[in-house]
């Protein structure tokens, strides 16, 4: 989502770090530059003009200075107050008795319903005994939708068609939830294409009725600075607890982000990064600005990983690779472990130094590429995938027809292998034990 903001910003700090010493003239030169990246990517004018305030007033003192390297302080100053501009870490607040209910509100199209369900996936992963509620019920595609979400991923809904009124199911889901011991109650409300008094009325009801801890407007991060003043005006109407960002693994300019904490005062807690029903962050402030200035975000790849891969699996791999016995069976299992994680250009991106790669790549491709090499490996048999040396020419042009691919595509694959072969083997060798010692 920060693809462009990044690489502005990436362009001015490193026509900084080419200089020694910094005057307040080359300050000012760089920080006009990045006055316009952000107003390019939709952040808020106020907000872009109360953040380079901050920025100048440490950046033209001392701090910066007295430094040996001043550039990189200058990199340093804006990231510390881009931090202080997303915001807290915020929890969601589920210390009351339960069921503790979370009132999902939001217009039309922004991600609402299936949201819902992503944040009923997260909260049971958490230990939590969650109930969907479908209260749209001027969308009647609303209640189908989050009725086939809830049977798919084995969560209970509670639904009542559109017939009666949206307070009345959302009580009446509330007595279900405390007799059936659920801990949290999710509440589809319903949108609208625009903000109108029936709609803002309606929630108000609702609030009043079932009395939740959470109110959190589900945004779409594509509507750039529309997205701020829907927040401003559910927040001022309804009083809203959180934020969810929608849509940040497409192509918005990201200014929502930052514009929406720092104008509402209300903390982001949620960012929804892709379509499948895990695709649901928890928001880490720290961790954007890092990806917004192109530092990577080792700690969210690490935390998929943990939550994506198999530790059994991991360990018997570091094995195979540690006596050159890992082949191309193992290599398909780890291009499915791999996808289980998300995007690989999404993947690199939390790659310090590989920003820049990752939006070199086009989005799509290297999911083909390793859609490509699975169809070829599945086009091998048992023995071919675990001596693929005996693959002659005749099998390569076998194994290239029933995959879809050319002869030339089998042959760099297994060149490739076996150059991966050679490295991991190099690597997992070593006194201490190499790449098994990861897995200790």
């Amino acid at each position: 989502m920060f693809d462009t903001l990044t690489a502005r910003l990436q362009g001015i700090f490193d026509r900084l770090s080419g200089r020694g010493k910094l005057s307040e003239q080359d300050i000012d030169a760089a920080l006009r530059e990045v006055r316009l990246a952000l107003l390019e990517a939709d952040v808020n004018y106020a907000v872009v003009k109360t953040f380079l305030a901050r920025v100048k007033e440490r950046a033209v003192g001392a701090e910066v200075a007295r430094s040996l390297t001043p550039a990189q302080q200058v990199i340093k100053i804006v990231h510390q107050e881009l931090i202080a501009t997303l915001g807290q870490p915020s929890k969601l607040d589920l210390s009351g008795p339960p069921p503790n209910v979370i009132m999902l509100v939001g217009l039309q199209g922004s991600g609402k319903t299936t949201t819902a369900a992503k944040l009923a996936l997260h909260l049971r992963k958490a230990g939590q005994r969650p109930m969907l509620v479908a209260a749209d019920t001027y969308r009647p595609a609303a209640v189908t939708q989050l009725e086939v979400l809830g049977k798919q991923l084995e969560i209970p809904v509670h639904s009542e068609g559109t017939s009666t009124p949206p307070p009345k199911i959302c009580a009446n889901a509330l007595d279900r939830a405390r007799k059936a011991a659920y801990t949290v109650v999710i509440l589809d409300t319903a949108g609208r294409l625009h903000i109108d008094d029936q709609m803002m009325s309606e929630l108000k009801v609702i609030k009043a009725t079932v009395k939740p801890s959470e109110v959190l407007l589900v945004a779409d991060a594509m509507t750039g600075q529309d997205a701020v003043r829907v927040a401003t005006e559910f927040n001022e109407q309804v009083g809203l607890t959180g934020l969810i960002l929608t849509k940040v693994d497409g192509d918005a300019r990201g200014g929502a982000a930052i514009s929406m904490r720092e104008v509402t005062g209300v903390p982001i807690k949620f960012l929804a990064t892709g379509e499948k029903p895990d695709a649901l962050e928890p928001f880490h402030p720290d961790r954007l600005a890092s990806r917004i200035l192109g530092m990577g975000d080792v700690l969210t790849l690490i935390e998929k990983a943990e939550a994506s891969l198999d530790k059994e699996s991991a360990l018997a791999m570091a094995r195979k690779l540690r006596t050159a016995t890992f082949d191309l069976e193992d290599f398909r299992k780890q291009l499915r472990e791999v996808r289980k994680m998300g995007p690989v250009s999404q993947l690199l991106e939390m790659i310090p130094g590989l920003a820049q790669a990752s939006r070199d790549i086009p989005a799509d491709l290297t999911e083909k590429q390793m859609k490509q090499v699975e169809a070829i490996i599945n086009s091998m048999t048992p023995e071919e995938r675990q001596r693929p040396e005996i693959i002659n020419a005749s099998r390569k042009r076998r194994i290239a027809r029933g995959s879809g691919t050319t002869v030339q595509d089998v042959n760099q694959l297994l060149s490739q292998f076996r150059q991966m072969q050679r490295m991991m083997k190099s690597m997992a060798g070593g006194k201490k034990g190499g790449l098994l010692n990861l897995f200790r």
